[in-house]
């Protein structure tokens, strides 16, 4: 072989190299994109809050929309981001229910939607972790964190690819400036996230 083959070969050979270590880092690096499933009521966005010391008060917003993106090699790099109609909270007591959205509380007529928004994911074990990030409800952010917990992840059986985890955390309503009396109480969040992977 003379010199300019080997050269030659010799270039084609570390390319190739370069182009597969690239290849590499990445598919390692890559955190996958997930919605959540609120067609099938596969997550969901629930919430309590004490009644006068002697129970709970029960509720949840049925309609929202959200994503995440997540690779369990790589948590910190997780992100989320969730959208909820106000109008939509649900605590089976309908006059209850329409006081909540009034201006009391969620002033609806005005802020039809509520946000939160992830600035920050910290792991705190091989399944759970610490999100923190911007939630605004009334016009008004203030920055909430919530411990998550990873359940799992895989195929589904119609050919998809599915992850979910659980979230919990506490607001307390009157931060985001809602007068009622009452919301100066904490409320408690229950969060159920799967995602289909886009």
């Amino acid at each position: 072989m003379n010199y300019i083959a080997k050269t030659a070969l010799a270039l084609s050979m570390t390319t190739t190299a370069l182009l597969a270590g690239q290849t590499l880092v990445t598919g390692q690096a890559h955190a996958a994109e997930y919605t959540l499933d609120t067609p099938g009521m596969h997550a969901a966005v629930n919430f309590r809050a004490n009644h006068l010391g002697y129970s709970f008060v029960t509720g949840r917003f049925d309609k929202f929309t959200g994503s995440f993106t997540f690779d369990k090699a790589d948590p910190a790099n997780a992100k989320v981001k969730v959208e909820f109609d106000t109008a939509s909270i649900n605590t089976n007591h309908e006059k209850r229910d329409e006081h909540l959205r009034s201006a009391d509380f969620f002033d609806v007529a005005n802020h039809g939607a509520a946000t939160f928004e992830s600035t920050s994911v910290t792991p705190t074990g091989d399944n759970s972790a610490k999100i923190t990030g911007n939630l605004t409800i009334r016009g008004v952010t203030k920055e909430v964190t919530l411990d998550a917990t990873y359940i799992g992840e895989g195929k589904d059986p119609w050919g998809g690819y599915r992850a979910g985890f659980s979230a919990t955390g506490e607001i307390v309503p009157a931060d985001f400036g809602m007068p009622h009396g009452v919301a100066k109480a904490p409320v408690q969040l229950m969060i159920e996230a799967e995602g289909t992977r886009n």
